[in-house]
């Protein structure tokens, strides 16, 4: 794939990358500026000067030789659990594309050096958790310390020492605290997870669906008249009509409420994925770098403080929260022969089977643990660096708790697919035309529940295969 600007560059795409001669000679040319400017000697932070409380201290000239390479040295104070390879590539992809806007000033051979990662089938051994910093200073020292040959990266699953295994590369002025800035990790793990949800929310929508056909739910919610006023939810209303079709067996004028605002819950989620959406473009496009290189003169920012990305990650939590509990009320429904007028529990033989009543309690179960992940992440700043970093947005731990919020909210539609796969083979109703295909993939890894058996296992092939 050939760059030509930092917009070029596509978090998806797994090609080789290149970048194009004229991408390379405007970031030397800006180099170029950026280490004229450093020879004038006035002071820079983290260039030639120290960090965070000791930015006071001038650096001699042998001193701000080995500070760029020090930098990210002793910052790597993480470990394991490492974030997976897809997250941790996703930083990577996010750093270099703040670097390819120029704020930076780093010089084209590191960006060379990235790509070079990027292509290795390698990536660095990221620590998930304890970014306890004003940024991201410690998993981004872990990320980029093996371009120098410090710290390990991931091989295969394995981890594996960094030193020897990438082109020899040694950092320049300024080239350090430019790896170490601002919120490339939040940034590119976040995109990551819009793809996730999004492909979740679809889920969401199909399961909702499938339980409101096969209860016979009156479909008078879901008309997209009731949506005036909120495109997003009346579109959200459309689908779930056109999925569950129209009324065959009319049990009442109301079912209960968690049928009821499905569009609702979901349109929320839809919501709250478009803004986190726009919130990364934001991130993209922004001046995150500190200094930042801007007209020609460096600037320090704030563009570290991921606050606009952490309250859109926690947004999101909360709005897969209450879907995931709004499914595991409609889970508890269909085990009830009241609201479908199916057999007790969706056992085959009521007693002697005691059906999926555990399926409704696994997803019980992975509601409370997502309640307690709905903590919004940038509540509760500590102090840092004697005072110099007295507060934090903690927008990489905000992507960290959004992708096991994802995860959690998959296994309750898994558990609500399962329950509505058995609701319409005990029914004998006809499963409308909008839900053939979804529930066919179903039934190619859940074969026919005539008994009770380990349903795990069945959570855990639909949760492989479909969701």
């Amino acid at each position: 794939m050939l760059i030509n600007s930092a917009a070029d560059l596509d978090l998806a795409s797994p090609d080789p990358l290149e970048l194009s001669p004229a991408l390379l000679e405007r970031l030397r040319v800006t180099r170029e500026a950026v280490l004229s400017t450093l020879a004038t000697g006035a002071p820079v932070y983290g260039v030639n000067t120290g960090m965070g409380a000791l930015s006071k201290v001038r650096l001699t000239d042998s001193e701000q030789r080995t500070h760029q390479h020090n930098l990210l040295q002793a910052r790597a104070a993480g470990g394991a659990p490492w974030l997976p390879p897809a997250e941790a590539r996703a930083v990577v992809v996010a750093r270099l594309k703040t670097f390819l806007t120029g704020d930076a000033g780093v010089s084209p051979e590191l960006c060379l050096q990235l790509v070079a990662v990027l292509d290795s089938g390698m990536v660095p051994a990221i620590p998930a958790a304890g970014a306890g910093s004003a940024g991201e200073i410690i998993p981004l020292a872990h990320a980029f310390g093996p371009l120098v040959g410090i710290g390990s990266l991931l091989v295969d699953g394995t981890t594996v020492q960094a030193e020897g295994k990438l082109p020899p590369f040694e950092l320049g002025p300024k080239e350090g605290i430019s790896l170490l800035a601002g919120i490339p990790g939040a940034t590119g793990r976040a995109w990551l997870q819009v793809g996730n949800a999004r492909r979740l929310v679809e889920k969401l929508t199909l399961a909702g669906a499938g339980a409101v056909a096969v209860v016979g739910a009156n479909r008078d919610p879901y008309n997209p008249l009731c949506g005036r006023g909120d495109e997003v939810l009346a579109e959200e209303l459309g689908r779930i009509l056109a999925v569950a079709g129209p009324e065959v067996e009319p049990r009442g004028l109301q079912a209960p409420v968690s049928f009821r605002v499905v569009g609702q819950v979901n349109a929320q989620v839809r919501r709250a994925v478009g803004r986190l959406e726009e919130a990364v473009e934001r991130a993209f496009s922004g001046v995150t770098d500190s200094p930042a290189f801007l007209a020609g003169e460096f600037v320090g920012t704030a563009g570290f403080h991921g606050i606009d990305l952490a309250a859109h990650c926690d947004q999101l939590v909360a709005a897969l929260t209450h879907a995931a509990e709004v499914s595991t009320a409609r889970i508890h429904r269909l085990l009830d022969p009241a609201v479908t007028g199916l057999p007790a529990q969706l056992a085959a033989e009521p007693g002697p089977q005691a059906g999926l009543v555990t399926v409704h309690k696994r997803a019980v179960a992975t509601c409370h643990y997502l309640r307690r992940l709905a903590v919004p992440s940038a509540v509760g700043v500590m102090e840092t660096s004697n005072g110099q970093e007295d507060v934090q947005s903690f927008s990489w731990e905000a992507v960290g708790v959004l992708g096991e919020a994802i995860r959690l909210a998959r296994e309750v539609v898994a558990c609500e697919l399962l329950a509505v796969h058995q609701a319409f083979a005990l029914s004998k109703r006809p499963v409308p035309e909008g839900l053939q295909e979804l529930l066919g993939e179903v039934a190619d890894v859940v074969p026919p529940i005539v008994a009770d058996r380990p349903f795990g296992v069945d959570l855990a092939r639909l949760l492989e295969h479909v969701v």
